[in-house]
């Protein structure tokens, strides 16, 4: 798909269900992502809509992080975001330099990237 960016410093379980970033691979610049894990899913506002997402689903067809929080902690965490990522079929790669990515995407325009994933 293609490799897009995001450079905010928090939501992303808002970026990962936004609907403009469908069948797009997903590259977060802040340096560290999953530490306050996924709030509940099934939560619905006033309207019916999704209180914690802008829509019932991923859109994004990959994550690529620096860095990831085995660890979570957040008052509204329901679960952690690598088993969101899981549960839906999603990939996900940490360890990259997201910022030297994104600087890269700035200069080239717009890239095709794939993430492959192998079972052990």
């Amino acid at each position: 798909g293609e490799v897009v960016f995001n450079t905010g410093m928090v939501g992303y379980p808002e970026a990962l269900t936004d609907p403009s970033y469908r069948g797009q691979i997903l590259v977060l610049t802040f340096p560290l992502i999953g530490n306050y894990g996924v709030p509940d899913t099934e939560l619905r506002d006033a309207y019916g809509l999704p209180e914690y997402f802008e829509s019932n689903q991923i859109h994004i067809a990959g994550l690529v992080v620096s860095g990831y929080s085995w660890e979570h902690s957040h008052w509204a965490a329901h679960q952690a975001l690598s088993k969101w990522l899981k549960d839906n079929g999603i990939p996900g790669i940490y360890g990259v330099d997201t910022r030297a990515l994104t600087k890269k995407i700035r200069e080239m325009g717009a890239l095709l990237g794939n993430l492959v994933v192998q079972n052990p």
